[in-house]
């Protein structure tokens, strides 16, 4: 179903929201291919339509316009999005206001510095130091909420989880690195969740954390971004050969134009390497061996399994769940493991897990058996994956031993109890 045009720059977190929501709700929110920021917005066209030119603004197809980017995400989200009874879509707004009034001002004051978009003197150094601040005011409000919960509002994904999460895009991308994160590991939890999903991919592609912050000033960007950027300092350079140089007065910005002048810098990073490339290949193929597992029995896929593994340049290991106490409904604890999986996507070319719920809601162990290429534990490769796997205890295991067998073969096949007697329930394999 059309609903509409989305004038926007490339990268602009708050036109994500829209884009997002418009995955999730099914409907055909198409971009401007043609509109240049600066330009574009500063027609008499385009700003009869939409006064000021601010951006993301949304044309619909039957006429109705809209300036705002919660409100444009909004109107293109479904029910479930919005939330399903009165309550719900209060719980949304709630959030949607904590997103712009404590999570915004202080991502936006802390990432504009490094960017050099904001002027290194000592009023933006106060604002910088204090937005850290500020934004481990706002993590802990979420850390605190998350802590027994998936999502903000419910049990699926709803709005608020989508403007949230845009609004702390670039504060993950430049400045939150592993040390400063390391105290919300539930926020961290619920963040990798969602840029996982396939909703968000599709908009924001993926998505790189911070490892190491850069200092205010130390990172330049041009203006506009892309061949239109490129474009704009070419003239420019013209211009300053053509015409002899002048002075004139300084022209004011208005906060509302540095503010989207500032989102338009912000270029997505390069993609990370992945770091299992620096490692022997050796002579197992992940691949092959997945397609076995998924397409034939484990009376043919685990014999495959060891005939072809390569303990040379492949390790084993272990993996159980440190705190079975807190292990309440069947259906939570598999989310634990689906939450895991879906943060950990990056190392599915060259890692194979099968982890296995026992037991039953209120009396139950979360425990599995993980093969991947290399001999050091590998969630400490990338900080991308150094999200879940504190919550586990890690042995690795002689592939040569009989006992190893043993449980590759019971994780493998899904049977037999854990350590405490508890019954096999389900499990989930990463692949």
């Amino acid at each position: 179903m059309a609903v509409g045009t989305l004038y926007t720059y490339p990268d602009n977190f708050r036109a994500a929201k829209a884009l997002i929501a418009a995955q999730y709700s099914k409907v055909d929110l198409k971009v401007d291919p043609n509109f240049v920021f600066g330009e574009t917005n500063k027609t008499k066209e385009f700003q009869q339509k939409f006064p000021g030119g601010k951006v993301p603004a949304f044309e619909g197809k039957d006429g109705q316009l809209l300036q705002e980017s919660n409100a444009i995400a909004y109107f293109v989200s479904n029910d479930q999005l919005k939330g399903k009874n009165d309550y719900d879509r209060a719980q949304i707004f709630q959030w949607l206001g904590f997103a712009e009034s404590e999570v915004l001002p202080a991502g936006c004051a802390w990432v504009f510095p490094i960017l050099g978009i904001i002027k290194n003197n000592p009023s933006s150094q106060e604002a910088f130091s204090r937005a850290k601040n500020d934004m481990k005011s706002a993590l802990t409000i979420l850390n605190s909420h998350l802590l027994t919960r998936t999502y903000l509002v419910g049990e699926r994904i709803t709005l608020a989880d989508i403007v949230v999460a845009c609004n702390l895009l670039n504060p993950y991308k430049y400045v939150l690195d592993p040390e400063y994160r390391k105290p919300f590991g539930n926020v961290n939890r619920w963040f990798t969740t969602l840029i996982n999903q396939p909703e968000f991919r599709a908009v924001l592609g993926d998505v790189s954390l911070c490892d190491k912050p850069a200092q205010p000033g130390t990172v330049q960007q041009v203006a506009g971004g892309g061949d239109a950027g490129k474009k704009k300092k070419e003239e420019k350079k013209q211009e300053k050969k053509e015409k002899p140089k002048k002075e004139t007065p300084k022209k004011e910005t208005a906060p509302e134009e540095e503010l989207d002048a500032a989102e338009a810098v912000l270029a997505a990073e390069p993609k990370a390497k992945d770091p299992f490339e620096a490692l022997p290949k050796g002579t197992f193929n992940m691949d092959e061996f997945k397609r076995c597992y998924s397409n034939e029995d484990e009376a043919k896929s685990i014999p495959f399994f060891w005939e072809k593994f390569d303990p040379e340049n492949y390790s084993i290991w272990y993996g159980e769940y440190k705190y079975p106490e807190e292990l309440t409904k069947v259906f939570m604890s598999c989310n634990l493991i689906t939450g895991m999986y879906q943060r950990l996507d990056k190392m599915r070319k060259h890692a194979f897990a099968s982890v296995c719920l026992f037991g039953e809601d209120n009396n139950s162990t979360i425990s599995g058996i993980w093969v991947w290429r290399g001999h050091e534990l590998a969630f400490t490769l990338s900080p991308d994956w150094q999200i879940d796997y504190e919550s586990y205890d890690w042995k690795k295991l002689d592939a040569k031993s009989d006992e190893t067998k043993q449980l590759v073969q019971q994780y493998f096949s899904w049977t037999g109890t854990d350590k405490g007697g508890r019954k096999f329930n389900q499990g989930k394999i990463f692949k």
